[in-house]
């Protein structure tokens, strides 16, 4: 039995010509998607690779500073270091003075520790002057760092080429001359202090985001098309005012002589001279916060109760079930995954803002997004600042990873 082949229209075999005319579409699907590819990969995944390796990039300093890191290998760190080490260090910084090349030297030490620039900088200008021979008498009468044996410490701990040091302290931990882990002193202890404060935050606005949202979102799916349209205005206004507008709104609203604290006074809650302090503190920031990420706990919760049938509530009180027992067993179950969408949302943009905490919160009510900003704008720490922007990162993979194994993240509803 003789099996001959189907050719196509152009005399090629049909087999053939379906894979290519497959590849071809397979091709410019490819082509379709390329454009959003290149936008995710600059935008995106190219600053996060580049925040990563700036964290744990340490190899400025021991390319400066190759004989001093030597000599520094054999120190226990307990006493000053000796005089080979003082004339090591020479060796290598007066080349550097000498060339002007000494300037991103001060920075990236005076980030290790406060005091560095000033001593680099005040050496700088008198080594030309040094003598040849007993160089530990000199350095020690150029600046008082180099009498000094934690700014010895300091610099022996930025010899690695690759270092955790910084995630360290962004933890309130540092490594001492043995390269051990231990703690910071008290009087520099801040970081955990923030995260803390920020969990705490995100935490409190989800909650209040979820108890203002959850009537609202009822209301929208329960009233009439014409009154729940005007009440979607209101919800969504927000998202059609810039952001500095909103919170500067609150700034007003909320200073000691606005409005709200001219209403308390009014109602007899507190005496003229006893007004609150509503801002620039934690206070602020939870009434700021969540006003403006209450749309992101509305309308997941709006899209899930407006799949629930007003019958299913009829049919409970129909079996004799009070209208709260109804609602318990069987209209706010139903209400879950918009409820698991609206957290997850409110609570990863909650820990990561800073613009409304800067403005609002104050020293006291500001989080570790601001301390971020801070260090890439005004001390331009940026590998410090990129170490803290990876473990925030971190934690909100951590979130999304609990939240899926507990919950499952295809229970999630957004519209």
């Amino acid at each position: 039995m003789s099996t001959e082949q189907i050719l196509s229209s152009d005399g090629i075999p049909l087999e053939i010509s379906l894979k290519k005319a497959e590849r071809k579409n397979k091709i410019k699907a490819m082509l379709l998607v390329a454009p959003l590819f290149l936008f995710i990969l600059i935008t995106y995944l190219m600053p996060i690779g580049d925040m990563l390796f700036r964290s744990v990039d340490d190899r400025m300093i021991s390319s400066k500073l190759p004989n001093t890191f030597a000599a520094l290998a054999k120190w226990d760190g307990k006493e000053l270091p000796d005089e080979a080490t003082y004339e090591a260090f020479y060796n290598d910084f007066y080349p550097l003075a000498i060339a002007k090349e000494s300037g991103k030297l001060y920075q990236r030490l005076n980030y290790e520790k406060s005091g560095f620039s000033s001593g680099l900088k005040k050496t700088n200008r008198k080594i030309k002057k040094f003598e040849k021979g007993n160089y530990k008498e000199q350095f020690m009468a150029t600046h008082k760092i180099w009498n000094n044996v934690e700014y010895w410490v300091a610099l022996k701990n930025t010899a690695p080429n690759w270092s955790y040091a910084k995630y360290l302290k962004g933890v309130d931990l540092k490594l001492d001359p043995d390269r051990n882990i231990v703690q910071m002193p008290e009087n520099r202890k801040i970081y955990k202090t923030l995260w803390l404060r920020t969990l705490k935050v995100a935490f409190f606005v989800t909650i209040f985001c979820f108890i203002l949202s959850y009537p609202i979102a009822h209301l929208l799916a329960t009233l009439p098309m014409k009154y729940s349209n005007l009440l979607m205005i209101c919800v969504l206004l927000p998202f059609w005012t810039s952001l500095l507008v909103r919170t500067s709104s609150w700034m007003v609203l909320l200073q000691q002589q606005g409005p709200i604290n001219d209403l308390i006074v009014m109602l007899g809650l507190t005496a003229n001279d006893a007004r609150p302090e509503l801002m620039y503190n934690v206070v602020g920031t939870f009434v700021a916060m969540t006003q403006i990420l209450l749309p992101f706990m509305v309308l997941p919760l709006y899209s899930v109760m407006k799949t629930i049938s007003p019958s299913l509530m009829r049919a409970g009180k129909s079996l004799g079930g009070t209208p709260f027992v109804a609602f318990r067993k069987i209209y706010f179950p139903l209400t879950v995954p918009g409820i698991g969408a609206g957290s997850l949302l409110v609570f990863i943009l909650a820990i990561g803002y800073y613009i409304t905490p800067a403005l609002v919160g104050g020293a006291s009510g500001s989080l570790i997004s601001n301390t971020i900003a801070y260090h890439m704008k005004s001390s331009l720490d940026w590998a410090f600042a990129s170490a803290l922007g990876a473990m925030l990162l971190t934690g909100v993979l951590v979130i999304y990873w609990l939240y899926n194994k507990l919950v499952g993240i295809d229970n999630i509803k957004l519209g």
